[in-house]
């Protein structure tokens, strides 16, 4: 039954996002706000369709969700991840490897909102502008999105947490917002299977810590979240 259940949320998942992709083409040339309004209606149709799969998506730590500019940084399990700070945050734009901005349709989405780019094969000119550009954004209220960890991992398991969050975190001198989740539990490569994804907002680090003591207390932070959520 998981798998009959799994395949319709495919199925359901792609008529959704085509069809939405589709029919909101025209908010391209109309303010950014518009396109972020069509990124939450698409995230919140998706968490309605998993229902099909007996998941729903809970979300804690509602007092943390930050309201205008930001740091967030979210454990990265599977795409969903994504798809729910879209659907939670009022103003999200991502740092993102520059290679998603070849996707149709997303690409330019994600370019109209104004999505960090970042060329992994820059180095530290990589991290000079992921910082010139984060500035810009908070300037404008915007809750910047960057995953720790660079990449998806395994439920369970600590990634190779990424010196870019600690670069913005020294550069633009603010709290950053942690956050765990158990996404990849009920999230897999192809199966979705029943029970709760938490997505769970967690205090903010205050800003001024050393490098190596920000970086140590992010991890400890959103692993002990992310492994206590896994029980669920």
């Amino acid at each position: 039954m998981t798998v009959v259940r799994s395949l319709a949320f495919h199925l359901l998942f792609y008529v959704w996002s085509v069809a939405i992709a589709l029919v909101c083409t025209p908010i391209l040339l109309a303010p950014a706000s518009w396109t972020l309004a069509m990124f939450h209606l698409w995230g919140r149709g998706l968490v309605l369709l998993l229902r099909i799969c007996g998941v729903r998506v809970e979300v804690r730590g509602r007092g943390h969700i930050p309201a205008g500019a930001a740091l967030v940084a979210p454990k990265h399990q599977c795409m969903f991840d994504v798809f729910a700070q879209f659907t939670w945050l009022p103003a999200s734009v991502f740092v993102m490897k520059k290679e998603l901005n070849l996707i149709p349709w997303f690409g330019w989405y994600a370019a109209k909102v104004g999505t960090i780019d970042v060329d992994r094969s820059a180095g530290a000119s990589a991290l000079k502008a992921m910082v010139r550009e984060a500035k810009t954004l908070f300037a404008r209220d915007r809750q910047i999105v960057i995953f720790p960890e660079g990449h998806r991992g395994t439920p369970g398991v600590a990634g190779d947490y990424k010196p870019g969050v600690a670069a913005l975190y020294r550069e633009l001198d603010v709290p950053v917002c942690p956050v765990a989740t158990n996404s990849g539990v009920h999230w897999r490569s192809f199966l979705r299977t029943p029970g709760t994804i938490v997505f769970e907002y967690l205090e903010p680090i205050p800003p001024g810590l050393k490098r190596a003591e920000f970086m140590r207390v992010l991890e400890e932070r959103i692993e002990t979240a992310s492994n206590r959520l896994l029980s669920l």
